[in-house]
């Protein structure tokens, strides 16, 4: 490049006009010819005319040829000789166009240091300190395209960038680094020409050129570690900007530098960023958290900070999911300290009643979130112990969580089933107790399969019962059928025996008793569960009433004997458990045992052979009689509220395929007593899983108690979308006697509904189930 282009005055002082004759630059040695420097040598020529519009419009054109060439040649130099001469026109759309074709030429100067390797600081500084000259321009665009055109800056000079932030000039060592130590530079062209220029910018009336200045403040941060430093105390002055598009593009910028590897926080700067978590604009709130999802946080103070905005920003604006994403990043890029934070939450989990945190918490939440991203951090090589306990609580939020979290992160979680413990659909926890978990049990497809054929076994040595008698009935019933041959028509003698060829078929059926219940079963089923709700339902009965429940209970009992013609040691149990609970009853002579009642205890007393009854059950249902009662009492019924807040089929649940998923419930218990053994069932097709609930978590009284908790279901299936079936259970006790199998978890005894069941709608977020 010509050195007295180069060396230029943008000031009218230190500017030859275009058209001397005394002009040597490259234009003037070529040779006329067509291409690119016979236009540029004629709007040369024009940019020295007398009219102001006619040189704008000349410039306008150098910046069309520039654009269009390559990066060889003399062109570029030109036109940038002839910029720089009219860069102090008094005409400020002449000012305009000159600053914007010497961003022009600066581009391709990079270029051509790019292709050959060579380059020259000192020109790319002298052009910086020109473009800078223009940043404090009267017009507001010429300082607008004056600040665009140095973020398109390629190569800088530290020196020069630190003086671009600070308004008192910075005395300089030639030998360190100064710029243009080729060259001599004019006197106006030195140093002062780019002091301050980014403090006034960011001050500047015009909220434009507030933006155009933080755009290049992040532009210019990649040549110098310390120019960033620098730079990110102005940037955290502009956050406090009244112009919401000001703020906006400080964040835009913070976060560029931040994904770069530019920005290094540090704690003076905290309370900025924790100010703008809790912004009144979404937007705001959003590019904050992003960019703290970034940053290295050098000290453990700083990072518990930056949890603590989070989680009051989640807790004033819930419905902003994308911070459990956040939460995760910040954890997953500070392993040590997410470390620190999970051994502290095991402290308090341990020291919480029977162990368990109320997951619906917004703190205990994120703090779980940070602990699980611990061993997918940078830090993993390390030895980060991090307590199970963290893991099993974890587990259940994932459903809610993963459309947050994203598919990316969650195929890094599948390592939380090893260390949380869970068994997930193999076998159940292990309780404080002794034996099985009473709080999450599952019946799996495998346990489950296991129990249907266990009881076809059992049902099919009932069947062979049931068929013998059947057929032995059918035989009597042909018999006498014959005997009326002469005293009735033979229609009803044909529908008779029509009637008992259709039984016999049936009895041929294999598996006939999959054909389904009878109205005999219905109506013993109904029997039963009314019975069981009459005595586990309604409290404040007086004795005389116990008594008649308890006879009722023994009455469906001895209906089911009738029925099957066997009697189980289960069965027995059953009934010798009734019985002695009425003697109990009638044993102060305030009641009196009844004719029926008194009847099956001798019976049972005497007839009891080697665990089997010798009896004609139906004998006893002929003397059963149902006393009238006179004095109900005060009578409480129990009951239940079971809700599901926020869910149905428009607005599902999330959850992954084969993990768990946690369920929000809100629960009341009306005239419910500390005593009794209260479970929620969640069914969803052949899996079925009971949770007890400790009455000590409720609030509340005898007559009113309440809780909200979380509660996880296992078995979430390989599908797009399922519908969970959950009601509220009590548990009817039978003394000592289990009448469920204990293997599958789940109440001891007989159950109750307290509500009516519950739809919970939940989808996959799994793109491969969707698929």
């Amino acid at each position: 490049m010509d050195g007295s282009l180069a060396s230029s005055d943008p000031g009218p002082s230190f500017a030859k006009p275009p058209g001397s004759s005394g002009d040597s630059g490259p234009c003037a040695s070529r040779s006329s010819g067509p291409g690119p420097e016979v236009e540029v040598r004629a709007l040369v020529s024009m940019a020295g005319g007398l009219y102001p519009l006619a040189r704008a419009e000349a410039l306008r054109g150098l910046a069309a040829v520039v654009e269009k060439v390559g990066t060889s040649g003399g062109a570029v130099e030109c036109c940038y000789g002839c910029a720089v001469e009219l860069l102090r026109d008094e005409d400020q759309s002449i000012r305009l166009a000159a600053v914007r074709l010497i961003g022009l030429c600066a581009e391709k100067f990079a270029g051509r240091e790019e292709v050959s390797g060579i380059g020259n600081g000192d020109q790319m500084d002298l052009i910086f300190l020109q473009l800078s000259s223009t940043a404090r321009d009267m017009c507001m665009q010429v300082r607008i395209e004056a600040f665009n055109g140095l973020a398109k800056m390629q190569r800088v000079s530290e020196g020069v960038l630190l003086q671009s932030l600070s308004k008192k000039v910075i005395r300089t060592d030639t030998g360190s680094g100064s710029i243009c130590k080729a060259n001599k530079l004019p006197p106006k062209l030195i140093f002062p020409c780019a002091a301050g220029i980014f403090a006034h910018g960011i001050e500047d009336e015009f909220y434009q050129v507030r933006i155009a200045a933080c755009k290049t403040l992040g532009a210019l941060a990649k040549f110098s570690g310390q120019y960033a430093q620098k730079a990110l105390d102005l940037l955290m002055d502009m956050m406090n900007d009244d112009t919401e598009a000001v703020r906006l593009q400080t964040l835009q910028t913070l976060f560029n530098m931040a994904t770069y590897g530019y920005l290094s926080v540090q704690e003076k700067h905290m309370h900025m960023f924790l100010a703008t978590l809790i912004d009144a604009n979404a937007i705001v709130r959003n590019a904050a958290r992003k960019i703290l999802g970034l940053v290295n946080l050098p000290k453990l103070q700083m990072f518990r900070s930056a949890l603590d905005g989070l989680i009051t920003s989640l807790e004033k604006n819930p419905e902003e999911q994308d911070i459990y994403s956040i939460l995760f990043s910040i954890g997953k890029n500070h392993g040590s300290f997410s470390a620190n934070v999970a051994k502290h939450l095991a402290k308090e989990i341990s020291t919480a009643p029977n162990g368990e945190l109320i997951l619906d918490k917004h703190r205990i939440q994120a703090l779980l979130i940070v602990s699980i991203s611990a061993p997918v951090s940078a830090d993993k090589h390390k030895k980060l112990d991090i307590p199970s306990v963290i893991f099993s609580h974890a587990i259940p939020l994932l459903g809610r969580i993963s459309s947050a979290l994203g598919e990316d992160i969650i195929k890094d979680l599948s390592y939380l089933c090893h260390p949380s413990g869970m068994p997930f659909a193999e076998k159940g926890l292990m309780s404080g107790e002794g034996g099985r978990s009473e709080f999450w049990s599952v019946e799996t497809m495998r346990g489950t399969h296991a129990l249907i054929e266990k009881t076809r076994k059992e049902t099919n040595c009932s069947d062979e019962v049931l068929i013998m008698g059947s057929m032995r009935l059918m035989l009597e019933t042909v018999e006498e059928t014959w005997a009326m041959r002469e005293s009735c028509g033979i229609e009803e003698i044909r529908t008779i025996l029509r009637t008992c060829k259709e039984e016999v078929k049936l009895i041929q059926l294999e598996n006939s008793y999959a054909i389904g219940p009878t109205s005999l079963d219905i109506l013993l089923e109904k029997l039963d569960t009314y019975v069981r709700r009459m005595k586990c339902c309604y409290t404040g009965l007086n004795r005389e009433l116990e008594v008649q429940v308890l006879e009722l209970v023994l009455l469906a009992n001895l209906f089911r004997l009738s029925k099957f013609g066997v009697c189980s040691k289960l069965m027995l149990d059953k009934l010798h458990w009734i019985i002695n609970q009425l003697d109990g009853l009638c044993a102060d002579g305030s009641c009196e045992f009844s004719d029926f009642s008194n009847t099956v205890k001798q019976t049972f007393d005497a007839n009891v052979i080697d665990g089997t009854l010798v009896v004609d059950i139906c004998n006893f249902l002929k003397i059963f009689r149902l006393k009238p009662a006179k004095d109900f009492g005060m009578l409480n019924a129990a009951s239940a509220v079971l809700q599901v807040l926020g869910n149905n089929s428009e607005n599902p649940l999330p959850y992954i395929c084969g993990l768990p998923v946690g369920v929000s419930f809100d629960i009341s218990l009306s005239n419910i007593s500390g005593h009794d053994r209260i479970w929620i069932r969640m069914n969803s097709g052949q899996s079925i899983q009971h949770a007890f609930l400790e009455l000590s978590c409720f609030e509340g009284n005898d007559e009113v108690k309440s809780c909200s908790t979380v509660i996880p279901f296992y078995a979430t299936p390989l599908a797009c979308s399922f519908v969970l079936r959950v009601c509220l259970v009590i548990e009817c006790p039978s003394g000592s006697i289990c009448t469920h199998y204990e293997e599958h978890g789940g109440p001891r005894d007989s159950v109750v509904q307290l509500c009516d069941e519950l739809n919970v709608y939940l989808v996959s977020t799994d793109t491969e189930c969707k698929n």
